[in-house]
């Protein structure tokens, strides 16, 4: 009795062995004393866990006792939504000011959104807006806002959004200042509205600023102090003319070793407009990188005196189930090899709790548990090796022998 009591408590310990065994990093998990709670992942966990966090795991172990918990990650991202308003034009004059359009809604509505399409492909004109709800009344919403349009061989930039506080009127009337009569084609009038996100600021080293005159591009190299998510860039430039440049974000995926040292592979994560026209802020797909490369096209243009940058990037945060708060619980992760878990709290969100306590997630420690199967040479022993080469030398000689005599 007492023996298979031994066997079934080591047949326990290799199972969960078993589970654990395939990372190569563990967490410790403290705080936990409800069946759900939400953690967020520390910053240095992003340099070791394996691509799109398939490898990441929680388990509670306590004795003979191992559970696997059902988890959801959650990106922490900022939520946009837009929605058009039902507008119609009523009305096109002109005077000595400039050309007018009048817009006009049944009922009033909350904007901050106008984009205006016009055939005209290169001007550079003053706009200013208007709100009314009796079309007599007038009260200025922006005044002498510029939009610009740049259209040849080497460009194609056009900035035509009005963009304004929260504005609840029937009527809209736009001023442009103008040598000509603009053709507007076309007027979207909506309400744009976002719910921030969770994010954290990104810290990086000194960044390196090179201005190659072959290329006419100016390349920012941005080393970050941690493999980290990053999603947001703001540039600020320090000239004070008017400017518009092409703009490329990439991020660092790999290095590898030359002679000249060592060198790196990019991805790109944005294409757009460097202009002192736009807020010089970028969002992009939140990517863990250890580094950025941004390179700003200067044609045939002096480069941009550069000032300081501002990253962030949106957090992760996981909501996972712990069914039995008793049990001692560990974050594992570091498998290459790992598949991505299926749990089936993703098809029943509706029930999680809405408000949720923060567990916290420990410092990173190499799992002692952690083995790799290493596939052994045939022979460990050198002694075997030289038994086997005498016998096929004696064969060799026994078949030489042979073969001589007859």
């Amino acid at each position: 009795m007492k023996i298979n009591s031994f066997l079934l408590l080591m047949l326990l310990f290799t199972i969960t062995k078993a589970q654990t065994n395939k990372f190569k990093f563990r967490r410790n998990i403290t705080g936990v004393n409800a069946n759900w709670h939400k953690l967020k992942l520390p910053e240095r966990l992003y340099k070791n866990v394996g691509l799109g966090f398939d490898d990441l795991r929680i388990f509670g172990i306590n004795g003979k006792d191992t559970l696997e918990v059902p988890y959801l990650l959650k990106q922490k991202d900022d939520l946009i939504s837009s929605q058009d308003v039902p507008f119609k034009q009523i009305n096109q004059s002109t005077n000595t000011e400039g050309y007018f359009y009048t817009f006009h809604s049944p009922q009033a509505n909350t904007i901050n959104q106008i984009t205006l399409n016009f055939k005209d492909q290169n001007f550079d004109w003053h706009v200013k807006l208007e709100g009314s709800n009796d079309n007599k009344e007038w009260f200025t919403i922006l005044n002498n806002y510029r939009i610009l349009s740049i259209k040849n061989s080497s460009t194609d930039y056009h900035f035509t959004k009005l963009d304004f506080a929260d504005s609840k009127y029937q009527y809209y009337r736009i001023a442009l200042k103008s040598q000509v009569q603009p053709e507007l084609l076309s007027a979207k009038i909506s309400k744009s509205d976002t719910i921030k996100g969770t994010s954290q600021e990104v810290k990086y080293k000194k960044f390196n600023i090179q201005n190659d005159a072959v290329q006419k591009v100016t390349i920012i190299d941005i080393p970050l102090e941690n493999t980290v998510p990053v999603s947001f860039l703001k540039l600020k430039a320090m000239n004070s003319f008017d400017f518009y440049r092409p703009l490329k974000i990439e991020c660092v995926t790999d290095s590898f070793k030359t002679d000249n040292g060592i060198r790196y592979n990019y991805a790109e994560l944005y294409q757009g407009t460097f202009s002192s026209f736009e807020k010089p802020e970028y969002h992009f797909l939140n990517t863990i990188t250890s580094g950025l490369r941004i390179t700003i096209q200067n044609n045939d243009n002096q480069p941009l005196r550069l000032g300081d940058l501002e990253l962030k990037g949106n957090i992760y945060e996981i909501i996972a189930r712990f069914d039995n708060p008793a049990l001692s619980y560990s974050l594992y992760y570091g498998n290459e090899k790992s598949t991505p878990p299926s749990y089936e709290i993703e098809k029943f969100q509706s029930k999680i709790p809405p408000d949720l306590t923060s567990a916290i997630i420990g410092d990173e420690e190499k799992n002692p548990a952690y083995s790799v199967n290493t596939t052994k040479p045939l022979f460990e022993n050198k002694a075997w090796l030289w038994i086997v080469m005498a016998i096929i030398i004696a064969l060799l000689g026994w078949f030489s022998f042979r073969m001589l005599k007859n």
